[in-house]
């Protein structure tokens, strides 16, 4: 277990900027699909036990008949309304910023930010992201869905690694300072 939890946002966006193209349209990611490559998700995965992620998003992810793809992890989607529980998910209708505070303060395993963007956000503006892993998918999608929303403080980073993928896919690791 850890005991210094980072809080990580692990996403994929295109070349310039977008996590998904109009209506929410997550196509633009099978450009980048191949047998047997996960782009190290599996093993990024294995380090955390907890993920946070946005209402929009989980409803998306549930909408493309995939079910809860978080089932072996304490999975808090993040709502303006509660709602009734349909498997191992907790609405989670507070404060981020108390919520964030709380899961550090517990022994565990790192904690993912699985999206969206308003949620991705939240964490910037209130200086609650550690780490992001963002892998930029070589694409320009002209519209939809920005990662990095405006009105947001400076943040500087550090590069830990990049890695390129013969997909062009291209994973960038920073660690914020």
């Amino acid at each position: 277990m850890v005991t210094d939890r980072k809080v990580i946002l692990y996403i994929a966006m295109s070349l310039d900027g977008y996590i998904a193209g109009l209506d929410d349209d997550l196509g633009f990611l099978s450009n980048v699909e191949k047998d047997g490559e996960d782009y190290g998700y599996h093993d990024f995965t294995s380090a955390v036990d907890t993920v946070i992620m946005g209402r929009k998003t989980f409803d998306k992810v549930l909408s493309m008949g995939l079910g809860n793809p978080h089932q072996d992890k304490e999975l808090l989607v993040i709502t303006r309304n509660s709602r009734p529980s349909l498997s191992n998910e907790k609405y989670y209708t507070g404060s981020l910023k108390d919520l964030i505070k709380s899961l550090k303060a517990k022994d565990g395993k790192h904690i993912y930010c699985d999206g969206g963007a308003e949620i991705v956000h939240e964490l910037l503006k209130n200086k609650l992201l550690d780490e992001m892993i963002i892998s930029v998918i070589p694409i320009l999608l002209g519209d939809g869905v920005r990662l990095f929303k405006d009105k947001r403080p400076e943040q500087k980073m550090v590069l830990v690694k990049s890695t390129p993928f013969d997909t062009g896919l291209l994973q960038l690791h920073y660690r914020f300072l």
